[in-house]
Parts: C-alpha cells; structure tokens; sequence
C-alpha cells in the first residue's frame, strides 16, 4: 500500500464523495430539480483521487466538462457546489458557471471548460505564468481521449515542449469520445507515446487503480517540477454512466459495461485496503457512510438556497472587470510620427513600465514583425518578446491563461483574418471567464490584428472582422484611426483588467501625424469628434475616419459643414456621443469598409433610430455606406472600388443636404 492509513481514508473518502455527489446530481436530474445539462464521471475516480494526492495545494488544474470530482478532491465546498447547479447566487460561481464552468480559484481551478480540448491552452498559459513568475508550481491540462484529435492540443504540446513549460498533459481516456469508441476515432492504440513526436517524456497506467494513478502522477510532477519540462500522462478508465444526462448508451453493450464495473476503482481499492489489513470490512463501511452523510448534508443544505438566484442587474456587473483609474495627461507634450512609430512607442513603454507586459507572436523579433512594427523591442526588452510556432489559437489560449495569474500578453495576429483560428480563446475564454468565474478570474490581455484591405493580399488577408468580435460580450474592441489615439489606446489597452481586441489597419501604418509623450492614455469607450460640424453628422472609425475628414475638408468648400465623429473603440459604443452629434446635426452617415449587411454599422443606426428624441429630429433617414458584398478581390482596381472612397462620402452627403 503506498498510502499511510491516513491518506488511505483521506483517498476512499474523497473519491466516495466523488462518485455520490454525482449520484445525487443524476437523481435531481431525473426529477427535474435541477436545470441545464450535466456530465457524469462515475467510474473515473481513481483518475481524479490519484492526481489530486500528487499535486500541491498551489498547482493549477484546468478540468473538462466532467468535472464534479477533480473540484471536490481539490477541496471545494461540496455545499456550494451543489449551489452552483441549482443556479444559487450561494453556488461557487454565484450561479453563473454551472455544471460545466466550475471555478474556484482559492484551491487553483481555473474552471473547465464545455469546449472538448478547448483548456489545454489555458494550463498552457498557467504554467508559461507561473515559470516567468519564479514558482516551481505546475499546471494540469485535464482532457479525454477524444480531445487528442484536436489541431489546439497537438499545438500546445509542441509550445509547451519548444518552450519548456512546465504543463501535466493528463489524459483521461475512458475508451469513448461522447459515443466515438477510441479505436474508431484515434489514430493510434497508444495515445501517450504520441509525445515522443514532441520530445516528451511520457507514461500510461491503469486509471482505476487509484495507487497506480497516484504513483505515476507522482513520477510526473516530480519530473516536471525538477525539470522544468511537460510531460504526457495517459490514464485508462471507464465512465460507468452515458456522456450526458440524455446518453442512453446505445453504442456499446451491457456486457461491456459489466465487465468494467467488476474493475469499478472504488471496489478495487476497498479489496486492497482489506487484503493489506489497512481497515477491517466494518471500518470501510463506516468511512463510505461518513462519505455518503457529508455529500448528503451538503445537497440538503444547499437545496435551502435553490430559489436564491443573482437578479439580472446584479449577473451583468460580472461581463468586465473594474478597470483601474487612469491619470487623465490633458496637456501632452507632442512629437510627430506614423501610426507604426506610434504602436512601437506604445509597446515600448508599456514594457519599460512593467515586466509582466509581453509581446508574443510570429515573425516579431529578428524580422521585426510582418508590417515591422515591433521592430528592436526584442533587443530593448530581452524575454519580454517571444517568439511563437505557426499556432493561433493554442499562443492566443496560452495568454489568456497566462492573464489568470496577472501577466499582460500582447498578442500579435499577423493578419486580422487569422483571428478566426484564435476565435475559441478569444470568444469562449477570454470574453466570458470573469462572467462565468463570478469575478474570480479576470483576463487583461490585448490582441492586436491588421485589418482592412489597400495591399493587394487578396480575399483571405484583406477582411474587417471587427464587427463579428464586437458582437460577443465581455469583449473590449478598438480600431484607432491615427497616430496619437493609436498610441494612446494602445497603452490603455495594455493596462485594462478586461480583453482587448486592437484592430489596425494597414493602410494607416505610414500615416503621420501628431504621438502624444509616455504619460498619455486615451480611455477606451470613448468616441472622439475629430471635426465639429453643423450639416451632417459622419460617424466612422479607422481607415474610414481618414476618408470621412478628407471628404469633409472638400464639402466645407461647398459651404456644407461636416461633424466627424470618430468611434475609437467599438466595444463598448460611446452611444452619449453619437446620439448628441446626430440631435445637433439632424443628419447621420455612418461610413466603415466591412460590408454593410450585418455590419457593425448597422449597430449604430439601430440606436440612433432606437432612441426616440434622437429619432424625432432626424431630418432625413440615417444613410450606411459600407464595403460591397463581395470578398476582396486581388485586382488593383477592383480592390479600390471596394470600400468607400472620398466621392462616395461627397455624394453620399450631398443627396441628404
């Protein structure tokens, strides 16, 4: 027996909690007491009781969708947790998270999440953390079988590996993936060995041998701990019940089943605690019972709070963290420059100011970045620029981890349109884990991305995709349209507790004007009247606010007097000033290059025609003028014809006057 008595008792316990709050869970289910969806784990316990004994207290675990008894063997108030799933603003997450998006961050879960291998990034980001900050703490990627078909785990195992990072790939393979049975959907009859391919020490073991678990975790925390380096554990288990609460298990035989519930991992750890005489059968019992009465008493408890649920108010405070005050510079001592210089400026003092603000991405240090924006900063801030391998979406996930634990990565997408590759941590992670997490978790990370077209790149670099990432909650978007806001919102950007998504665009990199000194920020929400006017207002951002002042200068010629409202950031919309330029003006243009339909700028005119004093002194309809429907076309001229030009912004305003 490798456990003291103690810990023998302190392991049966936890994984009888294990296995009956989740009997308890299937029993409100099936009475509908209890609302949503949830995944069972019954059977796998062993895996969870053998790794939670071979962590510390300050290693970090990212769980999946099957999560009940890694919370609980990490110490989590049962009573919460049962909370949690009766939607109770007593749950650990205020009821936000659920079955699925359990965090607690006092015993180091960052939550799991619903999207399969979608948090293995997420540890990866952990664990990168942890290592820069001088612990020798680990994390824990917990993932299925079924996730190690997806692109993001093999990229982060290759990162995690290139850049020595020290992750626990832990593999819980139970022969399915949902209803696909592992030697239908996997590549190989041993998942483990497929980190040799990486570099990476690697083992499997029994998973429902909660001793043969516990030894090979331990075997790898150690080697990690020592080594600095990840390593791939693969333990082999079975779930006893369906993949969720509607799984009647039509895809595979009774028979089967039988057979693994004569290993059911708490049975075989009963058997070797009586055959090496650690208890007697009377004392296991009483152990199981005292297992079963705290499960018990914590659902009873937690069933006094059922109706207790966050009101609607009180839930949307969680969509972003409070952002610290910024020292408002109205008096900037200015120096002239492009847009490029503007960006490096900012990064430059941002890192200068801290060493837990990073840029990472492709091509960023010796080629300078692929529109030569960071340039020397890998030079000036040695460690603080790195290099990452051809992987969008696990870099992008390993930042938003990286933020849990304070770190500020600047992620850099060489082209905008590769921001759909990193959708998933953008999207599910970044935009929704202080929601989901109650607060207990905050993401301040930026994501800078070239966006627009003007280079002949064609169709598939070319694309302003800000409207889709504006629509997500949670999200913070900015499209600055000169030097000075550029630099500006990019170091408020950089110091926000929130996600921002930084778009630039690449027409704009060699346009000159007027950077601000290293005190000043730009607060983010906040549009900016770039011209006053009387006639019409023309609300717009980024490379369409250059087109929208230029087309101004020329109608003033024509005695008609535009106002030029420049949004600078998307998310969250300065509603206040768009509305009191349109009550002045009676007029309203709004002018972007993405395409009309289902655009952002269909957002603006929705409040404008929403509001009812700004809609009764509309003289005229609110006009849209956006990009064509149609992908960028490679062609020179084609592709000027694209987007709003000069004239059409002349014309436009000319048949509303």
């Amino acid at each position: 027996m490798v456990f003291s008595k103690q810990e023998s008792e302190h392991v049966l316990m936890g994984m009888e909690c294990s296995r009956h709050f989740e009997e308890r869970i299937d029993s409100y289910f099936k009475q509908k007491a209890m609302y949503g969806t949830t995944h069972l784990s019954i059977g796998q316990e062993a895996s969870q009781a053998g790794l939670a004994m071979a962590l510390s207290c300050d290693d970090w675990i990212v769980p999946t969708h099957r999560c009940h008894g890694y919370t609980i063997l990490r110490g989590t108030d049962m009573q919460k947790m049962f909370s949690e799933m009766f939607g109770s603003a007593q749950g650990i997450c205020k009821g936000l998270g659920g079955s699925m998006h359990m965090t607690d961050k006092q015993h180091c879960n960052a939550g799991s999440s619903a999207v399969v291998g979608s948090g293995v990034p997420l540890a990866l980001g952990l664990g990168f953390a942890m290592k820069r900050q001088g612990k020798k703490s680990i994390s824990v990627a917990i993932f299925g079988d079924g996730a190690t078909s997806r692109g993001t785990v093999h990229e982060c195992m290759n990162l995690a590996s290139v850049w020595d990072v020290p992750l626990l790939f832990y593999c819980e393979n139970n022969g399915y993936g949902m209803s696909a049975p592992v030697q239908d959907a996997v590549a190989t009859d041993n998942i483990a060995r497929r980190a040799e391919g990486y570099r990476m020490q690697w083992k499997s073991c029994d998973g429902n041998d909660v001793e043969a678990v516990y030894l090979a975790c331990k075997e790898a925390v150690e080697y990690i701990r020592r080594n600095q380096k990840p390593y791939f554990l693969e333990v082999k288990t079975y779930r006893q019940n369906g993949h969720s609460k509607s799984d009647r298990c039509e895809y595979r035989t009774r028979e089967e089943e039988e057979t693994w519930k004569k290993r059911d991992p708490i049975v075989l750890f009963e058997e070797a605690l009586l055959k090496e005489s650690v208890f007697t059968k009377e004392e296991l019992v009483s152990i199981i019972q005292g297992a079963d009465t705290k499960v018990d008493e914590a659902a009873s408890a937690a069933e006094k709070t059922r109706g207790q649920s966050l009101a609607l108010d009180e839930a949307m405070k969680y969509v972003y963290a409070q952002e610290d005050s910024q020292p408002v510079d109205n008096t900037p001592i200015l120096h002239k420059g492009s847009y490029r210089q503007a960006i490096h400026e900012a990064l430059d003092e941002e890192m200068e100011r801290s060493k837990e603000v990073m840029l990472i991405g492709e091509d960023i240090a010796k080629y300078g970045g692929c529109f030569h924006v960071s340039g020397d900063l890998y030079l000036k801030h040695p460690g603080q620029v790195l290099e990452t391998p051809v992987c969008e979406e696990s870099f992008t996930g390993l930042a938003v981890g990286a933020a849990l634990l304070g770190q500020r990565c600047v992620v850099e997408i060489m082209y905008g349109d590769f921001c759909t590759l990193a959708s998933d941590p953008i999207i599910n992670h970044a935009a929704k884990i202080h929601f989901m997490s109650a607060g207990q978790l905050s993401c301040p990370m930026v994501l800078r991305a070239p966006m627009g077209s003007g280079t002949g790149h064609g169709s598939q670099h070319t694309q302003s995709l800000e409207g889709m990432f504006a629509s997500v909650p949670g999200l913070i978007v900015v499209a600055p349209s000169c030097p000075k806001d550029a630099k500006g919102l990019l170091k408020s950007a950089i110091r926000s507790n929130n996600p921002v998504l930084y778009f630039e665009h690449k027409m704009l990199y060699g346009c000159e004007g007027d950077i601000a000194d290293e005190n000043y920020v730009m607060p983010l929400g906040k549009a900016d009247i770039k011209k006053e006017g009387s006639q019409v207002s023309l609300v717009c951002y980024s490379h369409a606010t250059q087109t929208c002042l230029a087309a101004a200068q020329l109608l003033s010629r024509q005695g008609i007097d535009c106002e030029v409202v420049d949004l600078c950031s998307l998310r969250p919309m300065d509603t206040l000033t768009i509305l009191q330029s349109v009550r002045k003006t009676g007029r309203v243009i709004v002018v972007q290059n993405s395409p009309a339909f289902g655009s952002y700028g269909t957002a603006i005119v929705s409040s404008i025609c929403c509001d009812p004093p700004t809609l009764s002194l509309l003289k005229v309809h609110p006009v849209l003028l956006g990009g064509k429907e149609c992908p960028i076309p490679f062609t020179s001229e084609l592709e000027k014809e694209m987007i709003p030009s000069v004239d059409d912004v002349i014309n436009a305003v000319v048949s509303i006057i």
